[in-house]
């Protein structure tokens, strides 16, 4: 991706070296040590409590950190929180790279949803580094990427794009461009009101049923990032051989089926949350082919 020397939003929170805190676990599973099972229920609760929306889901960041699922739930159901500067914070220059790279893409993001959207509201993005404070509760690195519709902020920290690399096979500057496209996905759904009605539903569905509005969620929101690859390559030319590709095998490995599979060897469909791999790719592909934001309807789609 051509990024370098490039527009840079003005909307970027540097939180970097400074505490979430208020929460020290000590205990951590193994890599994979989380059911499937588990993830509906643990996404039950985190999300009533705070309207997280977690790129990848829990499955995928547990699989990654080897978190204890227990301790990562405790950080958002109570317990005093406090933020403390941690005074001279030294990131790498690679890091440095990163977060040069993330503000020119939600650049970008402003510069395509202002034009396909009336009303824009620009959400922030924060960048962090172990723990942060929210508008959705105490969150970990553990947790991910995720955009919190209290505040209408994304949070990144940056060592995710390394583990996405490292350990999913997810290289690329595109791949971390499609997860801050995606996440910006999610803030659309908050201005269009779909990520509120969906959210009403919770406790009111059978969980399997609502599991699966959960990934009609994450499916649209795939479509999104990839109406924004259209968009940006339409209007910044910004694209370089090889792009899109890494964004399509980052949707790839972040599928439900795929991230299960890896984890305990099997998969349990009633427990996605975010979509197959085929589906993730495919709504992205949808997405920059068309570039048409009415063509993103995966609620009412016949074939998800």
């Amino acid at each position: 991706m051509k990024w370098q020397g490039r527009r840079k939003s003005s909307n970027i929170e540097d939180r970097r070296g400074q505490s979430g805190g208020g929460f020290n676990f000590g205990g951590s599973g193994g890599r994979g040590g989380i059911s499937p099972m588990l993830l509906a229920p643990l996404l039950k609760m985190l999300f009533s409590k705070t309207g997280l929306i977690i790129v990848g889901g829990l499955i995928l960041v547990m699989w990654l950190t080897g978190t204890n699922p227990l301790a990562l739930l405790s950080q958002f159901t109570g317990g005093p929180s406090t933020q403390m500067a941690a005074g001279d914070y030294k990131a790498s220059p690679e890091e440095e790279q990163l977060a040069e790279f993330t503000a020119v893409v939600l650049a970008d993001t402003e510069d395509v949803w202002n034009q396909l959207m009336n009303g824009y509201r620009e959400p922030s993005l924060v960048l962090f580094t172990g723990q942060v404070n929210s508008a959705c509760g105490n969150a970990s690195a553990a947790t991910g990427p995720f955009y919190c519709p209290g505040d209408e902020k994304v949070y990144i920290d940056l060592s995710f794009f390394q583990d996405m690399g490292r350990k999913l096979g997810a290289h690329g500057d595109f791949a971390q461009a499609y997860v801050i496209a995606h996440e910006v996905g999610h803030h659309v759904q908050r201005l269009d009101g779909t990520l509120e009605r969906v959210q009403s539903k919770r406790g009111k569905l059978p969980e399997a049923e609502f599991n699966r509005l959960m990934v009609m969620l994450e499916l649209q929101a795939d479509f999104y990032a990839g109406v924004w690859a259209h968009h940006t390559q339409r209007i910044n030319n910004s694209l370089e051989p090889g792009d899109i590709d890494e964004a399509l095998n980052a949707a790839s490995s972040v599928g439900d089926d795929r991230l299960q599979k890896q984890a305990t060897g099997r998969v349990v469909p009633d427990s996605f949350t975010h979509g197959t791999s085929e589906q993730r790719s495919r709504w992205f592909k949808l997405g920059f082919d068309t570039g048409d934001v009415t063509q993103g309807d995966t609620f009412n789609a016949r074939r998800l």
